[in-house]
């Protein structure tokens, strides 16, 4: 009698390789966020923020009236409202997130990141569902912002809600600290150092606002907003927003 055995490889492979969220995360991903400062290079062009310290404080102060209280509770509301078909509160949540952005360079911004990761994903995962996500786009139920489109793409993918909100997290510092190399006088060094000095806060930051209702979202960073919109007006620009 023979039986049939599985080997020790089969068991644990997933579906989708555990790098795949990875690759998500890189810098290098073509979806324009080397395109858009939000508001840095307003802020840097006043010499309103001069140093690396001045820097590290407005990405915590971002990190915790913006980023976190807003773009993650989008991530949650996917994971939310995904595995219950509940489409109308999920695209009520992405609606109700784009408009409290105030400049419309920045909401323009957000919108096209997320429609490069949707085109950019469908390539790479044309086996998820995107059907219900590709409806409301073309029907304006959806914005496609960058979080909403990242968090279909990271729950399909199999990743826990925690590591997709903080993954969304780091993106956000790092988009920010590439920005500041080209606005101000710090090397790549500087950059890594102070990197790694913040990704702590990516845990904290989300485990704060975890409990929260995504309904409750919220955005309190009146500074960088205003630095958002003055930038449609400066003299010289090397960014889109």
């Amino acid at each position: 009698m023979t039986t049939k055995t599985t080997t020790f490889t089969e068991e644990i492979t997933p579906r989708f390789h555990w790098l795949a969220y990875q690759q998500l995360l890189d810098s290098a991903l073509p979806i324009g966020g080397f395109s858009h400062s939000f508001g840095l290079e307003t802020l840097i062009q006043q010499e309103r923020l001069t140093t690396i310290e001045e820097l590290e404080a407005y990405i915590r102060t971002m990190l915790a009236t913006s980023w976190a209280p807003s773009d993650a509770m989008v991530i949650k509301a996917a994971y939310t409202h995904i595995p219950r078909q509940e489409w109308n509160q999920l695209w009520e949540i992405d609606h109700m997130l784009h408009v409290q952005r105030v400049s419309s360079e920045a909401r323009s911004g957000v919108q096209k990141m997320g429609r490069r990761l949707l085109q950019l994903s469908r390539s790479m995962y044309p086996e998820l569902n995107w059907l219900p996500l590709d409806e409301a786009v073309q029907a304006g139920r959806s914005s496609s912002n960058h979080p909403i489109v990242h968090g279909w793409v990271s729950y399909h993918l199999g990743v826990p809600l925690n590591q997709a909100a903080e993954g969304y997290l780091y993106s956000c510092i790092m988009t920010c600290i590439n920005s500041a190399l080209r606005l101000m006088s710090m090397g790549q060094t500087q950059g890594q150092i102070l990197l790694a000095k913040l990704l702590p806060l990516t845990g904290s930051e989300w485990q704060r606002v975890a409990h929260m209702d995504p309904m409750d979202a919220y955005t309190n960073s009146p500074a960088a907003d205003l630095a958002m919109m003055q930038h449609e007006t400066l003299y010289s620009r090397l960014f889109m927003s």
